[in-house]
């Protein structure tokens, strides 16, 4: 009874079928006869698990080609060229894009960020910027800061901005022609080029009207101190610029506006014709061996000749305008140059090159002089200010307010440089002491443009020039002078 109890669906089976049941465990007497039929006993299922329905059989679908998937275009970055876009190489980029039918530009293409598009723009800053450098590292820019200035007025520039040095102004010159390159502006750079050389023309026009405007071809040898004539040299075909006598013999050279210059015995022959340069000459010095010729020329280089052979042994180019003035050092080894361009040039002759720039005066420079003392140098020009040079500290030691009028030359004492010697176009020659180049006398006795000088050899004669058609001695001993009319 507790079995059926505890199994109620054992009570439903037939009487007749003999089956003892022990411990929860069905045992069958196999002495009875198997029955056929047997009941079906449901399972038991818990309430707290769902039922599930049963599942139909998943029918096999046979599998179908797939399509081939279109190919997405080819996104290629427009590129940079020379500063401007460019979207595509060839045809075959629009080729593609029609293929696939979308547009550069259109919701349906690729699309760019945010970030990209800035970093783009910044590739192509940074490519025009490059650009725009390497097109002003080709072009030429004045190196003398007042053509920097003439030629930023002319573009209609500022010529100077506050703070500004002058390699600072210079490089935005540079960058300012850079950029009316890339613009296209040619014809305004041109036409303030060519400006400027009408300027340079008229300017070296008069500078050679005021100075050589009484010069003629011949050259004149006079004795000192009679002051008689002893020969006059007759060659050049234009009229003559400067003179030089020789330290160590008997020769002079002439310089002419028919672009050689010549060597002349005392007596009046003509032994030597250098010929070279591409326009007049301005200045001729001597070397101190004696052996070799420098000549200034408006062509914007000097040269250097040997005497013997007249082969040109130098052609040194520097200066940006015409080269007016030239002085050798004592010992040989330097030399000095002066032009139109205010800027002075020393040289070293040994490798040709240039070793230092001075840059000082506001205007053209037209005489120049080494010290005997062999490290002061002196300039003189249209500024009217005389400038000494300590070439020891490469600047300048003393600005000397010289004159009312520009200084036309300016020479040392050629023995021990115990006094130094300007002339002017105020009509007067003004002599400063060589220790520190105060004034000792005032020359004045001409009544026109004193336009050149020079020192006897001795240091006690002064020989000055005039468009007074008088050249006057002076002498360092007593206040005597000596004048004659040039005829």
């Amino acid at each position: 009874m507790a079995a059926e109890e505890e199994n109620p669906a054992l009570s439903n089976l037939p009487e007749e079928s003999p089956a003892v049941v022990l411990d929860n465990e069905l045992m069958i007497d196999n002495s009875s006869p198997i029955q056929p039929t047997l009941p079906i006993i449901s399972p038991v299922i818990p309430s707290s698990i769902p039922v599930l329905p049963p599942i139909a059989p998943i029918p096999i679908v046979p599998p179908r080609p797939l399509a081939p998937l279109p190919r997405p275009p080819a996104i290629r970055p427009p590129g940079v060229q020379n500063g401007e876009m460019r979207t595509s190489d060839s045809d075959s980029d629009q080729e593609e894009l029609s293929s696939t039918g979308t547009t550069p530009g259109s919701t349906g293409g690729y699309e760019i960020s945010e970030a990209s598009r800035l970093v783009r723009e910044r590739q192509q800053k940074a490519m025009q910027e490059f650009m725009m450098k390497k097109r002003a590292a080709a072009l030429a820019v004045p190196t003398n800061d007042m053509s920097v200035r003439t030629r930023l007025r002319r573009l209609g520039e500022p010529i100077t901005l506050f703070g500004e040095r002058e390699m600072e102004r210079r490089d935005r010159l540079r960058m300012l022609m850079a950029k009316l390159d890339s613009e296209g502006q040619l014809e305004k750079l041109m036409k303030v080029h060519e400006e400027e050389e009408a300027a340079s023309t008229t300017a070296a026009e008069d500078a050679e009207e005021e100075f050589v405007h009484s010069l003629s071809g011949v050259a004149k040898i006079w004795s000192v101190p009679q002051v008689t004539k002893v020969c006059t040299l007759k060659g050049h075909t234009e009229r003559a610029t400067d003179v030089a006598f020789s330290p160590v013999h008997n020769h002079l050279a002439t310089a002419s506006a028919d672009r050689t210059a010549r060597l002349w015995n005392t007596d009046g022959s003509l032994l030597k014709k250098f010929e070279g340069h591409l326009d007049r000459l301005a200045r001729i010095a001597f070397h101190p061996s004696g052996k070799y010729l420098g000549t200034t020329s408006f062509d914007k280089t000097w040269r250097l000749w040997d005497i013997d052979s007249g082969v040109e042994l130098l052609l040194q180019e520097g200066h940006s305008r015409s080269i007016y003035g030239l002085a050798f050092h004592h010992d040989g080894s330097l030399a000095a140059s002066c032009g139109l361009d205010a800027l002075a040039r020393v040289w070293d002759l040994r490798t040709g090159r240039s070793i230092m720039a001075l840059e000082g005066h506001v205007k053209p420079l037209l005489g120049i002089s080494f010290s005997p003392n062999g490290y002061h140098l002196a300039t003189g020009g249209e500024d009217n200010t005389c400038r000494i040079w300590d070439l020891r500290k490469k600047k300048s030691l003393y600005v000397i307010p010289a004159h009312s009028n520009l200084i036309s030359q300016v020479k040392f004492e050629p023995q021990e440089g115990y006094y130094l010697v300007t002339s002017s176009y105020d009509m007067t020659a003004k002599v400063w002491s060589g220790r520190d180049f105060k004034p000792v006398k005032t020359l004045s006795a001409h009544e026109a443009k004193v336009t050149s000088l020079d020192i006897g050899a001795d240091g006690h004669l002064i020989a000055t020039v005039s468009h007074d058609r008088t050249i006057k001695l002076w002498s360092s001993r007593s206040n005597e002078k000596d004048a004659m009319e040039v005829e």
